[in-house]
């Protein structure tokens, strides 16, 4: 019989309270959540929540840490990034609820906002600026961008649109891929 390690333990102890967090984070909105809500959530104490993570405000940046792991786009031919773009944002939404819950709560939170905002600078912009023509007009670009793929994610995976949810992931990219092309690469209209 192996004993568990007090790491394992704490490793696990922070795994669960992330996950009642953003599912207390996603359901309720970052206002409405509360760390006893989430420690109850997570089968813990209280005091765990504040001793892993300090206060409201760290267990949300922790629990909304993404990655969008973009691809480097400096491999992607010109003329494909934007189908490569949608069908990577396609992977993300699906596989993974933090960028969804992060979504819910930024429509409704300044600090969800605030950390849309940071991804959007520190991993979308970057791309921007490596694609588009001139690297001057890459905030606007990729903030067109951003409207559109978040648009399509609120519609799809957040309200539930009939029309934008029937869509199959070859449709959205059919529709969607040509708009970030234009978007990141053609000339200024």
């Amino acid at each position: 019989m192996t004993e568990t390690t007090p790491a394992r333990r704490s490793d696990a102890t922070r795994a669960g309270i992330l996950a009642a967090a953003r599912e207390r984070f996603a359901a309720d909105g970052y206002e409405r959540a509360t760390i006893r809500a989430i420690a109850k959530d997570a089968r813990i104490d209280p005091s765990m929540v504040m001793r892993y993570y300090g206060n409201k405000e760290g267990l949300f940046a922790a629990a909304t840490s993404v990655d969008l792991r973009l691809p480097d786009f400096a491999e992607v031919p010109g003329a494909d990034v934007g189908r490569v773009l949608v069908t990577h944002f396609l992977d993300v939404w699906e596989g993974d609820e933090v960028l969804t819950a992060l979504l819910r709560v930024g429509i409704t939170n300044e600090a969800g906002a605030e950390r849309m905002r940071e991804i959007f600078a520190a991993q979308l912009l970057p791309v921007a600026r490596e694609v588009c023509p001139d690297p001057a007009e890459a905030p606007t670009r990729a903030a067109l961008c951003a409207a559109q793929v978040l648009g399509l994610a609120l519609t799809r995976y957040v309200l539930r649109f009939p029309p934008s949810a029937a869509l199959t992931r070859e449709e959205i990219t059919d529709w969607l891929a040509p708009t970030l092309q234009r978007y990141l690469t053609a000339e200024r209209p």
